[in-house]
């Protein structure tokens, strides 16, 4: 087995707080998409907090992609079991789910580049949501059900928050503008948390709560992370970007503050709705700046904002639509994260702290 950097956590923070969280180890917990970006940092925190944790994964027996998990279980008091399942496949989970009490649904294809909107991302999003919460309706020991959400379920675009009260994403706040012509991403995310609101509304055995991360950054504890995240960042830090870098607005958050929040979501007793968790409200010029006092020697950073009328000009090279810059470029997102910091207990570490160990990792990664 190789002992890259990429496998190493040394070199950067890999404890979730979950102080405050009283996490029952008395029943196993399932995770789904465990293998993921986000689920393997659910695992970790679960794993090191004493609790059996069940997995749901593609396929057990790849060891490339569950070695990971493998390693995490070594080195934590919890215990890790395996379980094949498939988002599109009914009754998939439902071995998995047996005798578990929290279900936390994380699994969810994010990326924006898809031949097929509705087969690469509609389907797996809304029919995944299904057949996880009807294993959950014949799985009597369910009582809490942790949906990993966005905040693309809240706007579509930027601009979309304008007409926003205050101009500001609240809990209270859902996406009425995509589809699967124009952003289909945020749209997969907005039908796949209104049917689990549909289906739990429907029965008063388990509590849904829903996590609505910003793009999330920081390092993965995988050596092949598939986020879009990383395709994001990678664009500006090898070249790509050296002309110049758009100011799409966006909202970001570390990936280990959305593990804690998921955890959080899971145990507290009084857990229930949205919780928007976002660490800082920035756009993609800014976030990308934020690399300079470590970096800017070393790496081709974008050392300038693109004028507005430039990044549409250069949609079809940034793989954007001319629409969706115009409807994102030069607009501010706003997100309001006060809920999850009071009652989940989230503490966000700053944007420029996540980046750093995330674009270390990925070099790390290269050489």
């Amino acid at each position: 087995m190789r002992s890259s950097a990429a496998h190493s956590t040394d070199s950067f923070d890999s404890t979730i707080d979950l102080s405050g969280i009283p996490v029952d180890t008395s029943s196993p917990v399932m995770v789904t998409g465990a293998t993921g970006y986000l689920g393997s940092w659910v695992t970790k925190g679960l794993l090191d907090a004493g609790v059996t944790v069940h997995a749901a994964v593609r396929d057990p027996q790849n060891t490339d992609k569950v070695a990971h998990l493998n390693r995490m279980a070594e080195q934590a008091p919890g215990t890790l079991r395996l379980f094949a399942c498939d988002l599109l496949k009914p009754g998939s989970y439902e071995q998995a789910m047996e005798g578990c009490t929290v279900v936390i649904h994380t699994a969810s294809p994010f990326m924006r580049a898809v031949a097929d909107p509705q087969r690469d991302l509609v389907a797996p999003a809304l029919q995944g949501t299904r057949n996880v919460l009807a294993g959950v309706g014949r799985t009597p020991s369910v009582t809490r059900v942790v949906l990993t959400s966005s905040i693309a379920a809240m706007y579509g675009d930027a601009a979309d928050i304008e007409g926003y009260p205050e101009r500001i994403l609240t809990e209270t706040s859902w996406n009425t503008t995509s589809s699967l012509a124009h952003e289909p991403y945020p749209y997969s995310k907005t039908l796949a948390e209104k049917e689990a609101w549909r289906l739990a509304a429907g029965q008063d055995r388990w509590r849904l709560v829903t996590v609505n991360p910003s793009m999330i950054l920081g390092p993965s504890l995988s050596s092949t992370p598939t986020s879009d995240s990383f395709s994001t960042i990678r664009m500006m830090i090898d070249g790509t970007a050296r002309l110049g870098a758009p100011r799409v607005g966006i909202s970001v958050v570390d990936v280990r503050e959305v593990a804690q929040a998921h955890i959080a979501a899971a145990f507290l007793p009084e857990a229930h709705g949205r919780y928007i968790a976002s660490a800082e409200d920035t756009d993609i010029f800014a976030l990308t700046s934020t690399l300079t006092p470590r970096f800017g020697r070393s790496l081709p950073l974008p050392r300038r904002a693109l004028p507005r009328p430039v990044v549409v000009a250069m949609a079809p090279r940034l793989g954007q639509t001319r629409t969706y810059l115009r409807r994102n470029v030069g607009y501010t997102v706003r997100s309001d994260a006060s809920r999850s910091r009071l009652e989940l207990g989230t503490r966000y570490r700053p944007a420029q702290a996540s980046m750093e160990e995330m674009v270390e990792q990925m070099l790390a990664q290269q050489g």
